[in-house]
């Protein structure tokens, strides 16, 4: 065999190989956990990776905090959605960016002396480990998000209660917040007759929404705050049939008496994954159009 002969053969070989490489180069989905000196516990994660991830080791990606509902954790996403395949499909078809989508775990168990929620409470102060532990770590390990421009909040009844909550404590963190079926305030659909007082874990979480009831807040907030509300791009999406329904359309409507931009999504349904999964539709593409006009 010539030089000439084995250098192409060479080239070939590299091209095919490269070839194959791109071929089998697609998104994947990633558990692990971080411990957390504030929690005093290991708090495991979810982590959606887009198809170029492993590829462009020099990119920066724009990142989706995704939170799960009462009695969830990091893997409800995953498992009750189809987010990975929408999230591709959506990426594929240009309606969504390539991002980095995260589902963190905010439950410690069902029992009465376990711990849930985004909010702090006595002896679970997860929004302090949410903001100075959990999203540094994440972006640093996924080269994600680092600027408010680049990063957004989404999140499915008490998910969708945080992430209205965390947009509002630090709306110079977020550019975009996508509340679903959220809990706005305390509504006596979601309490029924049960004493709110009682020193439990649904005690402690119902006086976590009393004390950061998202509707008193916008209706409270001063001129300095309200300007700071409207720098988050705002989507509410409930369904008709929710039971956390009026409280939803309260917080809307208090967000319009405020003159701050929020969009409002009502389809038919009540509150379940059917109507949650078909969220991400509008959800995925939403946030994508914050980050792009933050680039």
């Amino acid at each position: 065999m010539t030089t000439a002969m084995r250098k192409t053969l060479t080239l070939l070989i590299a091209l095919l190989a490269a070839g194959s490489f791109a071929a089998s180069a697609r998104s994947r989905i990633v558990t692990d956990t971080i411990h957390s000196r504030i929690l005093g516990s290991p708090r495991a994660y979810n982590v959606y990776l887009p198809t170029s991830f492993d590829t462009d080791s020099a990119r920066t990606y724009p990142i989706l905090y995704l939170l799960h509902g009462l009695g969830g954790d990091n893997n409800d996403w995953t498992e009750n959605s189809h987010l990975w395949s929408i999230a591709d499909q959506l990426i594929r078809s240009g309606e969504a960016e390539e991002m980095v989508i995260v589902t963190p775990d905010a439950d410690r168990g069902l029992g009465d002396e376990m711990q849930c929620g985004y909010f702090n409470v006595p002896g679970w102060a997860y929004e302090d480990f949410f903001f100075q532990e959990f999203m540094p770590e994440i972006e640093k390990r996924y080269r994600a998000g680092g600027s408010k421009g680049q990063r957004a909040i989404a999140g499915l009844s008490m998910g969708g209660g945080g992430t209205t909550g965390y947009a509002q404590h630090h709306p110079e963190l977020f550019a975009a917040a996508y509340p679903m079926s959220g809990v706005m305030t305390l509504e006596k659909t979601l309490t029924g007759n049960r004493d709110i007082q009682k020193d439990d874990k649904l005690g402690r979480w119902y006086r976590s929404i009393n004390e950061n009831d998202h509707v008193k807040f916008v209706a409270e907030a001063d001129d300095a705050r309200k300007e700071a509300l409207r720098t988050v791009a705002w989507f509410v999406d409930c369904g008709d049939d929710d039971f956390l329904f009026d409280g939803n359309i309260d917080f809307y409507q208090t967000m319009r008496r405020a003159k701050i931009p929020c969009e409002l999504r009502v389809r038919d349904g009540i509150h379940d994954w059917v109507y949650w999964e078909l969220s991400l539709y509008d959800c995925l593409p939403f946030v994508s159009r914050a980050f792009r006009g933050n680039k």
